[in-house]
């Protein structure tokens, strides 16, 4: 049976099918030439703490190398979860809003209830490197010794206090691993990031930090002592700092993050943003910080970075549980 068709319907059609082209030439476009304008960088932490410090610099190159600032926007709270969360439920999946990814992520969602899950609404970008954690005290402090300080906690059980950069942060669950594997009670006082924490035990209003490497320039400078370190063996930067494990706490704590965006991200953009973040990730001056803070890169390609995340959000399910935290169903 043959088809005809009027000259208004061949009309419409032709219309259609340039309209589709025009649609799909001008996504291919954007695809292309993504960055058109800047990009934000959101680090979930205050500013001047030790993660602000590298993403600052790593933010600067990859600027050079897409074309367009790497504008940083601080938005602290939750454990460093609340900025990047937000990110992912309400930023356009169009690569110009993306976020640190930190594993503290990978935790919250055991903890309490959230509107976001940690993998299904991300799109996982990089990995970049991981924290140095470190105990510190004021250099006045009483505590010369790490034992010393866990000492007095057994003496006063619940009246000894220690800072970390929020609830169910890596510093603040490490100490609480500790704390059950030494049979003591802490006091666990919760600050928005490192910066404020750090005024606070300089003030005299904390007793001691549970922190990444923020604290490096206050310790060099002797204004705070270093009782302790979470690593796998003693840093280089300050090798007369006993671990943790060696003292026999039976806590390694490595903490990676990298860079994340909403779900729904089109591959192009990501592969764009991957590639930049790689090449300033090496860049001297993101080495040099990194060197400062006694870290080292973790690169991680984004197949990669996801597969962590994945596998991690598993693991972690088991630390929750053993150390009491899980929220109820």
């Amino acid at each position: 049976m043959a088809i005809t068709f009027t000259r208004r319907q061949c009309l419409a059609a032709l219309l259609a099918s340039t309209a589709g082209a025009i649609a799909f030439t001008g996504t291919a476009a954007a695809q292309t030439n993504f960055p058109e304008k800047p990009v934000t960088l959101i680090v979930p932490f205050p500013a001047g703490g030790s993660t602000d410090r590298h993403l600052r610099i790593v933010a600067q190159e990859a600027g050079k190398v897409l074309g367009q600032p790497v504008v940083v926007e601080n938005r602290p709270g939750a454990g460093g979860t609340l900025g990047t969360a937000t990110m992912a439920m309400t930023a356009k999946p169009d690569g110009y809003t993306i976020a640190l990814y930190t594993l503290g992520m990978l935790r919250m969602p055991y903890m309490q209830k959230t509107s976001w899950h940690p993998i299904n609404d991300f799109t996982f970008i990089t990995g970049l490197s991981g924290y140095t954690f470190g105990f510190t005290v004021r250099s006045d402090s009483p505590y010369k010794t790490f034992n010393e300080y866990i000492e007095a906690a057994r003496k006063a059980p619940g009246k000894i206090d220690y800072g970390s950069t929020g609830v169910g942060s890596s510093p603040h669950l490490l100490i609480e691993e500790l704390a059950i594997n030494a049979d003591v009670k802490l006091n666990h006082v919760p600050f928005k990031g490192n910066a404020d924490m750090q005024q606070a035990l300089l003030g005299g209003h904390v007793m001691a930090q549970s922190d990444a490497t923020g604290w490096d320039t206050f310790v060099d400078s002797g204004k705070m002592r270093l009782l302790v370190t979470f690593g796998e063996k003693r840093t280089t930067r300050w090798p007369d700092v006993p671990t943790a494990q060696e003292l026999g706490y039976k806590v390694v704590s490595v903490s990676p993050y990298g860079l994340a965006g909403p779900k729904g991200m089109d591959p192009k953009v990501v592969a764009k943003l991957h590639d930049a973040f790689k090449e300033a990730l090496y860049s001297k001056p993101s080495m040099d910080v990194m060197q400062q803070l006694n870290q080292q890169p973790a690169y991680r390609n984004s197949a990669d970075y996801k597969a962590w995340a994945e596998s991690t959000f598993a693991k972690e399910k088991t630390l929750i549980e053993h150390l009491g935290l899980m929220a109820k169903q």
